[in-house]
This record gives structure tokens, sequence and C-alpha cells, in this order.
């Protein structure tokens, strides 16, 4: 047969839609066929032999491109055997928009139960495409094997897993929260790379909850586990369990997108989550968790009060770890499995220390010297832990606010303490949203206790499903598809452009120019606190160099316009600070003047 065969999908009223790009179409229409005289051929293809169609292409107006000599179904997938086309230039229409098609296929589990890369890499790739229909890309079934055969490896694994990579060519990428934005996830892999035999994946967990796509999320990272099970490792997040799920949107999530077996595949998850190990350690060096550090079983309380403990607790120890029953779907408020509580739900405080939070909340506060203590004890020399995104820095003044995506929380003289957050423009399903860089960290050997530490940078908000859960209501809200803009992989000092100025356009295509990371309108200044703020730049009235040229053409135009009242803003910026700083020191030497009693000028610069 030498005809082009073109996979297309059925739908109504007699037509056959073959992929498309944007509004345009390529449709057949059935006029002649016989629906019903169906036969095999030689191939082993079921055809609709002897039907003769006419094709058009719908980019605003009709034009005809040929006949079509016949339709035939390989699987679910309907194909169209075209005979001849009108012209090259609808010819090449039709393949231009075929290449394009985004219709679904629903993924098989394989009959020896071995996935391959291949296959892991398809299940991306279709669910990247955002189906309304999730079950038109995974089945019940499929998602049932993809489950238990994971389960069946992590359960495997002990609460502190070990991930060996010591050759001098390997590397390890280490990611926090990622909160339901599968986006993140997806361009997290296209620029940090695949995993391989040289590069390790740890993940912090809270994979799902806040985000309309946390199951993707989970069943992906799965099947990577499934994939390589000694180069993937995921660890669990205090969201997951039932008591966060339920009422945080994951649990809705998933009774969405598959109905009334929705329960089923949720409390198939929630087996899971039992699972999931609890920290790892780095070749020896590094130690990544979700919440931090935990308490010693030996010399404290088992029961928990709303008074004060009159006892000082104890600090754990990697061998208390090894000893936690872990397979609880809710983390408890005491008994000797406290400690998964600690794990998941804990944060660093800037006072030294180890002491529970108020009866409200649960885990604790440590302070540096814990940290200091823990990394001597267990001869470690870096902790990267997650848990804490700019929604809960926001109003602390002890650290950073995470608008970078990480932030350095305690140093000592054994080692340091990170915090490390990888879902970018967070919320996704909030109005108020933070702007914030997602990041990842990534760790070589032979300076693994030195981590490099790289951003998402997201230009646009975060794409969101057509159909998202409002975890609040609990109801399905249809919103829009905003446009996903350019995303990519950049160091640290690379910020998010997720915010501009009002009246300056984010609709420049840079990529037309070959640019693929673009300045942004946010920069990264050191505050008063010794610490770094993510500022804003701002939108000034008068740009030198504007207007244009008239008969500059796009998109030099734009991309000139954008880069000069770039620049206009941040020489106001930089004349205002330096305004501001002058005033601030001269307050502080008047003030210090005073308190010394004495007329002389003191001297605040920093050291040379």
């Amino acid at each position: 047969m030498e005809s082009p065969v073109y996979g297309v999908t059925h739908t109504s009223n007699g037509l056959v839609q073959i992929g498309g790009l944007g509004a345009e179409r390529t449709m057949v229409e059935d006029k002649y066929a016989e629906m019903e005289a169906v036969s095999k051929n030689e191939d082993g293809w079921n055809e609709l032999g002897g039907s003769v169609f006419e094709a058009t292409v719908d980019t605003g107006h009709e034009e005809q491109i040929g006949r079509v000599e016949g339709l035939m179904f390989e699987d679910d997938c309907l194909v169209v055997v075209a005979d001849e086309f009108e012209s090259e230039d609808c010819q090449g229409e039709v393949q231009k928009s075929l290449s394009s098609s985004t219709f679904q296929h629903s993924l098989s589990w394989p009959l020896d139960d071995r996935i391959t890369l291949e296959w892991v890499q398809g299940m991306m790739s279709a669910l990247e495409q955002s189906p309304v229909d999730f079950q038109s890309v995974l089945s019940v079934s499929v998602v049932d094997k993809l489950i238990d055969t994971a389960t069946s490896i992590l359960c495997k694994e002990p609460n502190c897993v070990a991930v060996d990579c010591h050759g001098e060519d390997s590397r390890v990428v280490v990611v926090g929260d990622i909160r339901g934005q599968f986006r993140d996830l997806l361009n997290l892999f296209e620029h940090a790379g695949f995993p391989s035999d040289k590069q390790f994946y740890v993940f912090n967990g809270n994979y799902v909850d806040r985000g309309s796509r946390g199951l993707d999320v989970f069943l992906v990272l799965l099947a990577w586990k499934v994939l390589m099970p000694c180069r993937v490792y995921l660890l669990r997040g205090n969201h997951e369990s039932k008591y966060c799920t339920s009422v945080l949107g994951f649990e809705v999530e998933v009774e969405t997108k598959f109905g009334n077996q929705g329960e089923y595949v949720y409390n198939k998850c929630l087996d899971c989550f039992k699972e999931l190990p609890l920290a790892s350690i780095i070749a020896n060096c590094v130690y990544t968790t979700h919440g931090g550090l935990f308490r010693s079983m030996c010399a404290t309380s088992l029961r928990r009060s709303k008074r004060k403990r009159e006892e000082r607790l104890e600090l754990g120890s990697l061998q208390d770890l090894s000893k936690v029953q872990r397979s609880l779907i809710d983390a408890p408020d005491e008994g000797p499995n406290i400690i998964l509580t600690d794990v998941l739900w804990s944060d660093p405080s800037k006072e030294d220390g180890l002491v529970e939070k108020s009866f409200r909340e649960r885990g604790l506060w440590w302070g540096p010297e814990c940290t200091e203590d823990f990394l001597k004890q267990s001869n470690l020399k870096l902790i990267i832990r997650s848990h804490e995104g700019p929604d809960v820095r926001a109003d602390q003044d002890e650290f950073g606010d995470m608008l970078s995506g990480y932030s350095l929380d305690h140093v000592g003289e054994s080692g340091k303490l990170y915090t490390l957050f990888s879902a970018s423009d967070y919320p996704q399903l909030d109005e108020k949203r933070y702007n914030n860089e997602g990041v990842y960290a990534l760790l070589e050997p032979p300076n693994l206790e030195f981590p490099s530490f790289y951003s998402l940078k997201a230009v646009g908000r975060t794409k969101v499903d057509p159909c998202v859960v409002d975890a609040a209501d609990k109801d399905l809200v249809v919103v829009g598809e905003p446009d996903l803009g350019l995303m990519s992989a950049t160091g640290v000092t690379s910020l998010s452009q997720t915010s501009l100025p009002s009246g300056i356009s984010s609709e420049v295509n840079f990529e037309a120019l070959g640019i693929s990371n673009p300045p942004s309108w946010s920069v990264m200044l050191a505050d008063d606190a010794g610490g770094t703020q993510l500022v804003q730049v701002p939108k000034v009235p008068v740009v030198e160099g504007l207007p244009l040229p008239s008969d500059l053409q796009e998109p030099h135009q734009a991309a000139y316009k954008y880069f000069l009242e770039l620049i206009a803003g941040l020489k106001h910026m930089l004349s205002t600070r330096e305004v501001d700083d002058q005033v601030h020191e001269s307050a502080i030497q008047k003030r210090a003047r005073h308190q010394m009693g004495t007329p002389q000028e003191v001297n605040l610069k920093p050291e040379e």
C-alpha cells in the first residue's frame, strides 16, 4: 500500500478529526462510506474499503485538499489513507497538522510486568497534554498495577535509604516540594535530565495537594521508581497522609479524575504513602528529609500535653529513626512513633534548643546547636530539608522568605542546613501567588557538601488544568488555561518573570530571537538582616531611547522596548536605593553618637 497513512481520532456526526494546531483542524467528512462493511486486509488491519471521501482543511476558509481512499482501524485508532492532494501546500498543511496532533492513547501495562524507558516517557508525554479525561491515558487497571509494583519496592527500603553515588562522574539531584504542579516536574526533567546510571534523584516529599495534578506527579515518580529503583528515591512528606489529602485537594482530585472508581484509586495511593521512606543519606555525607530533626525516644515522655514539658527533649539519632514504624497513614500526636511526626512536621529555628511546637501545631522547633550536634554525631556535613514554602516563611523574621526557592538556615562548624522548595509561582490553586522560584539542588562528588542550586524559571503562571479542584469547596471549578510561557533552568541568580510591572508587556517572542533566558524584572538584593530579598524592578515614566524608530520590525521592536524599559527601571531603583542607604546610614550614625555620648563620627562601613 503506497498511499500515506495518518492516525486520527473518531468524532461524532460522521466526522473524523485529524490532528490540529490551535483552531486549525483537518476534517474528513463521511459522505459515501458504508460503515458496516468492515473487513480485514492482508496486514491485519480492519479496513473500511471501497469508500471515497472528500477532505477539507478548516483554516478560516474551506479548501479542498483531495480524495481520501479509505478508513482503517488499528487497535482503537482510526486512520485515513489519502490517495491524492490538490497541491503540495495543502499536503504540507495536513502533515504539519498531523505532526502536532494532541490525541490520546491509553497506556497498557506490559505483559511481563517490566516497564521500559519508552513506556515512562510515553506516559509523561501523554499526561503532558493535560487530558480532561484522565482515564483516556491511564486506566484504573494500569494505575493499580503501577502502584502495586512501586509499593512492593518501597516497602523493602529502610526508613533512611542510602544513596551510593561515589563515582567521580555521578551526581545527585535533590528536589523539594512539588505540591501537585506537574509542569514543574516536567521542566525539572527537561533541564536537569532524566535519571540514569550516573544521575540519581532524591525527592523530599509533598508531591500532592495545593495543585491540580498531584496524581500525575505521584504516578510519574512511581513509574521512575519502578524503572530505576536504585537511582530514584522517593521520601515521604507531611502531605502524603490521609489527614492532609482529605482537606487540601488530593482526594477530590482523584475522585474527579476517576469518578466512581476514585475512592478505590485514592485508597491505593494512601497505601503507597505509608511505605515511603523518611530520609536519605547521600554518599555518607548529606542527610535529606522532608521536615527535619527529631527527638530521642530514650529520655522523653510519650504523652502529649497542653502544658509545657518539664523535661528537656533529647535529640534523636539515626538509630532512633531506623526503629520508627512508618507504615501509619497519619503521623501520631503521641506514642512510640511520634518521631514520624517530628520527621514530617518539624522546622528549624534561630533559637538553640529542641522544643515542641504549640499544642495546635505538630512537630518540633530545633536550633543551630541541634543541627551541629546531629551532623557531628552522624558524621555528616550537610542537611537538605523541605516542608516550608514562601507562604509559611512570608510571616517569619527568622529566615529568608523562600522567594528564591531555597534558604540557608543554619551554619556550624560541622556543616550547614538548607531548606529547599521546588514548586514555582506557588500555590497553583490560590488567587494569592508568591511569584517564587522553584529550585532543585545538585550535588557532585567530591564536594557533595557544597550544593549548587538551579531555578526552574517560569515565565507566565503555571498552567492549570481545564478542570481544577477547589479544595476548600470540594467543587469542580472550570477555569481558563493561561498560556504557558518559556521555561528554562538557570542558576540561582536568574529570577522569575512571573510578575511584571503594570504596563510592561510579557508577550515578547524571545525564542524567535534565539534568546532562551531573557532577563527578569525581579532582582535578589541584600536586606538589613543580612539575608536576601526578591525585589521587583519598577516601571518608570521616562525611558531613554524611546520611542523606537517606526521601521523597526517585530519581534525586535518589542524586545528593544522591553530591554530599554528594564534598564531605565534598574537605573531608577539603583539611584533611589543609594539615597535610601545614605539616609539609613546617617540615622544609624546619629543614633550611635547619641548612645555613646560623643560628637565624633562613628564609622559603620563594612571592613574591606
